[in-house]
């Protein structure tokens, strides 16, 4: 079959894609992509302690809508997306675990779903090798179970762009022009900005054509997904303009900022990168990096004499976009950050690994198979590694945040509560507290509203063991937990000491 010659999409019709477009496959063999889904659920469940506790802007979305804690600030770069996604578990539930099961199993549907896109467009081995090394990244296990938005954008943009690329090739493919505006819809749900980046390719691929239908589901998908963050920004942030503006202020100030060293840094398990000092990881930990661009040009090779061409572009160009902003206008880094890339990217890595793999004839195609296979296990031991040092770093910091809530109760910081100063938003949500902070990113009160809630409540100011308290707690009680300075109010019943 070559490109332009008809062919069945879901054995119920016949499609004809335009040349270069890539020829359509029978979409069969679905099976080992939802093993693949499986397997990386049944991993976040091993692997990610479902007891981790929770990071902290979990507590920032996780609070919106739990009544565990009041709402904490909510700055101007956050959506309302991972609310709503926790919402069914957390506003009637405090359990952490439960949480974490729940975006697991959702995480893993949500990978075959949007894999299950582009059959049709690669062969079913290909999709599943795929799947298969987007989720052994160790920083897609480790934010699949989170409740953080950009797993959702990765998953969505992966789906936008072959929903795109389906309704391009057939005007009558409805099922595809809903996934579309459905996947769209949920990447400005979670992100706004980085929807817009990971699609910015596809209105290119519909105008030459006039292809206005998928153009129309796109912008639509665009338009409802972000709708609530437009109409809260009006509300609350004194409209898009000056939110963006605010937002661009909480990252450090969009500009040029050449962030890939900062981003290489982040490869060997730092969550947040910021500042971004110190030597990059070694080599072993690093190597992938570097050869992931090389493989994902290399699929252009077997796209070619296979005639998918075309796919193979749109998810390199939206793979490229997605990750410019956080590689050149960001002046810190996160490894979560890239997760829309390595996704998109990991279909036409797949491609060119399978071509490595068959290409070689005779004799060398053991040896090709040998090499490619001790690459990939070497790799996975990297990325299983990275991962257990992340999760055990993690969980301890979360547990001392809990241990810093329990010795607040303890010193009688009890809700109806409020706690400003150093991490006072996570360990305030542990607390069952508000948080309150009069400068920095997260500012949302005054210290003249601090001073009159202290009269009526309890409230704790923290700092670090030897920092000097703020102006309006120098005279209140303090006591020394770990590494952190509390100031009690006066107003708090003192229980056991901690």
């Amino acid at each position: 079959m070559t490109d332009g010659t008809p062919a069945t999409l879901a054995g119920t019709r016949r499609s004809v894609l335009p040349a270069g477009a890539g020829r359509v496959l029978r979409p069969r063999g679905g099976l080992p992509v939802a093993l693949v889904a499986a397997a990386f659920t049944l991993a976040q469940l091993l692997l990610v302690r479902p007891g981790m506790g929770l990071g902290w802007d979990e507590t920032v979305y996780v609070s919106q809508v739990s009544p565990h804690a009041p709402a904490a600030f909510f700055s101007a770069p956050r959506a309302r997306g991972v609310p709503l996604l926790v919402a069914p578990v957390a506003s009637w539930s405090s359990s952490t675990a439960l949480l974490r099961v729940y975006l697991a199993l959702l995480s893993g549907l949500a990978l075959y779903l949007a894999l299950r896109v582009w059959r049709g467009l690669f062969p079913a081995h290909v999709l599943a090798l795929a799947g298969a090394l987007f989720a052994t990244l160790w920083v897609t296990l480790f934010y699949g179970p989170q409740a953080m938005p950009n797993y959702w954008v990765a998953v969505g943009a992966v789906a936008c762009a072959g929903c795109f690329l389906r309704a391009r090739a057939d005007r009558r493919d409805r099922a595809a022009l809903c996934g579309l505006l459905g996947a769209a819809a949920l990447m400005a749900w979670m992100r706004p900005m980085d929807a817009v980046w990971a699609v910015l390719p596809l209105p290119a691929l519909a105008l030459p054509g006039r292809h206005w239908r998928p153009l129309a589901a796109l912008l639509a998908g665009l338009a409802a997904g972000s709708a609530e963050w437009v109409i809260e920004a009006y509300v609350g942030y004194g409209g898009p303009l000056r939110r963006l503006s605010d937002g661009s202020a909480a990252q450090g100030g969009l500009g040029w900022h050449l962030a890939v060293v900062d981003q290489l840094r982040s490869l060997g398990g730092r969550t947040l990168c910021r500042p971004c000092a110190g030597a990059p990881p070694g080599l072993l930990i690093t190597a992938w990096w570097y050869v992931l661009p090389v493989l994902a040009l290399l699929g252009l090779v077997p796209a070619r004499r296979a005639g998918r061409t075309r796919p193979t572009w749109t998810a390199l160009a939206c793979a490229a976009t997605a990750a410019f902003p956080y590689l050149f206008l960001v002046g810190y880094a996160a490894p979560r950050f890239l997760l829309p890339a390595y996704a998109l990217l990991a279909i036409p890595v797949a491609d060119a690994l399978v071509h490595l793999v068959r290409a070689p004839g005779g004799k060398w195609r053991p040896a090709a198979l040998s090499l490619v296979v001790l690459g990939l296990a070497v790799h996975l031991a990297v990325q299983y590694a990275v991962l257990a040092r992340t999760v055990a770093r993690t969980t301890a910091a979360h547990r001392d945040w809990d241990r810093t809530a329990v010795a607040l109760h303890r010193l009688g910081v009890r809700p109806p509560c409020l706690l400003t100063g150093e991490n006072a938003i996570p360990i305030a949500f542990y607390a069952g507290c508000g948080s309150a902070a009069t400068d920095g990113n997260n500012t949302n009160t005054t210290r003249a509203a601090i001073e009159e809630t202290a009269r009526r409540t309890p409230v704790a100011a923290l700092t670090t063991a030897n920092g000097p308290p703020p102006p309006y707690a120098r005279t209140w009680p303090f006591h020394r937990f770990g590494r952190l300075g509390l100031y009690v109010a006066p107003t708090a019943q003192k229980g056991t000491a901690p």
